[in-house]
């Protein structure tokens, strides 16, 4: 059984930062590329970022590219997500997600789609005040 469990969200002021993380189990870890998400009240779920298996390439959606990083450490089976700059509009639920397939076709394409994954973590708030 697959678990993804996600900690590090919180309330912050505008321009503040936030680390959040994800610890997996119950497959290897360093055999899959994972992804982050988000979802706002009344909206979809959206792509944030994704790193592949590796951690060599990561992938970003252009509304927190340069303020947001991804990265993992395969030896405790964790990716995290630094978000810097946090603005308003970051204000969600924040879902880390594994990878379906061992070998995808990596691209950002690829990444940004919620079917590419096949485990999801429970969510952890974000709230940034104004």
């Amino acid at each position: 059984q697959v678990q993804l469990v996600e900690s590090g969200g919180g309330l912050v002021q505008a321009g503040g930062s936030l680390r959040l993380s994800c610890v997996a189990s119950g497959r290897t870890f360093s055999s899959y590329a994972m992804g982050w998400f988000r979802q706002a009240p009344g909206k979809e779920r959206e792509f944030v970022a994704a790193i592949t298996k590796s951690g060599i390439t990561t992938y970003y959606a252009n509304s927190v590219k340069g303020r947001f990083t991804i990265s993992r450490d395969n030896a405790k089976n964790t990716v995290y997500l630094q978000m810097n700059g946090l603005k308003p509009e970051d204000t969600a639920v924040y879902y880390c997600a594994s990878d379906r397939n061992p070998h995808p076709i990596a691209t950002t394409n690829y990444f940004s789609r919620t079917f590419s994954y096949d485990y999801w973590g429970q969510g952890t708030q974000v709230t940034v005040s104004s």
